[in-house]
């Protein structure tokens, strides 16, 4: 029998949860993962933020403010990775998008930009060419693709011929 019901057997997930801490290590202390996803547009509207920390309404408008105001300032001869309070911002921009990622300070920053251009590729197979448009009409699929790549705040699969197929299967379910 499958592991719930995914086609993955536990074994698969050696490489992930190798990396994890002892269970009785709170969530977030003292581990990799992701503190937040946020996609926004040129102008600074946010068009997709996925945050696994807690913070209030106005603590995330300030820190998507921030991001907004550092991304898109930086000169593209610097690197993609930033320090931003206790942790580090990895972007990518695609056209009039911004992706970025906040990690840990000892995060493996390549990983995470790879990330970032494994998750526009996906949005661009599965939306045939993606555009912003997408993302605003469509944003029920895109956290649905999001969440089959990432899992609290960790990359959950990283093939992805494997999340494609999960996502046009829940698809055919709607």
């Amino acid at each position: 029998q499958s592991w719930s019901g995914q086609g993955r057997s536990p074994a698969c997930c050696g490489v992930l949860t190798a990396r994890r801490s002892a269970p009785s290590q709170p969530r977030g202390a003292g581990r990799s993962m992701i503190q937040f996803i946020v996609l926004q547009n040129r102008q600074g509207k946010t068009r997709l933020s996925k945050y696994y920390r807690a913070y209030t309404d106005e603590a995330k408008t300030k820190i998507e403010g921030e991001i907004h105001r550092i991304v898109t300032t930086r000169d593209p001869k610097f690197t993609n990775f930033v320090e931003f309070k206790e942790y580090k911002l990895i972007y990518r921009r695609y056209a009039g998008l911004f992706f970025t990622l906040c990690v840990d300070v000892n995060d493996n920053e390549l990983v995470y930009f790879e990330s970032i251009h494994l998750f526009v590729e996906l949005l661009d197979q599965f939306f045939g060419n993606v555009c912003e448009l997408d993302l605003v009409f469509n944003f029920n699929k895109v956290y649905m693709i999001l969440d089959e790549f990432f899992l609290a705040g960790e990359v959950q699969e990283t093939s992805k011929q494997t999340i494609l197929h999960r996502v046009q299967d829940l698809d055919k379910l709607e």
